[in-house]
């Protein structure tokens, strides 16, 4: 959403407004990443619930494991997955379940409170070793590509030279 930032600190001011004492965020891994904008709009909902006196966890999950799931008919088809950054960019990933269960944790006991956690499995696999995953559960050869990102939605408030320096973060 183009105005993702604004939306969640409105949304942050409206929980506190109305009384909630506990608030958790399911956020990105590596919100400190500004070049890349839906990481950097996660850093002022983070920043206003620091100052928000609410009871917070942060979540930082990684890719979710579900997105795989749902190009798997597609991979099935054509026999290619692309995601859009390098095929040597070692990523974690995780199951969105976890997430879940880590948020009820959060929202229902006090051990996670005023934490920020980042969620991920085991491994650490680029697009080629997990191309050869892919071929294994496939029965034939799966492909790794690189994909060209859709464009981003226009954002008033945002600049061509964010675009740019997302450009460039996703080439390297």
């Amino acid at each position: 959403m183009p105005n993702e930032a604004a939306v969640g600190v409105s949304f942050v001011d409206a929980a506190r407004k109305a009384g909630v004492r506990r608030f958790v965020f399911s956020s990105v891994i590596d919100p400190i990443l500004s070049a890349l904008e839906n990481h950097a709009a996660k850093a002022p909902v983070e920043e206003a619930l620091l100052a928000s006196d609410m009871e917070y966890t942060f979540l930082h999950p990684t890719l979710f494991f579900q997105n795989i799931a749902s190009a798997w008919p597609s991979v099935l088809k054509t026999s290619v997955y692309g995601e859009p950054w390098a095929i040597e960019s070692r990523f974690t990933r995780v199951d969105y379940r976890d997430v879940a269960e880590v948020a009820a944790i959060a929202l229902t006991e006090d051990r996670l409170m005023y934490g920020t956690f980042e969620l991920c499995a085991e491994g650490n696999l680029n697009r080629t070793e997990l191309a050869v995953v892919m071929s294994k559960a496939a029965g034939k050869k799966v492909e790794a590509v690189r994909i060209t990102p859709p464009p981003l939605p226009e954002n008033p408030a945002g600049s061509r030279q964010r675009k740019r320096q997302v450009k460039a973060v996703l080439t390297t």
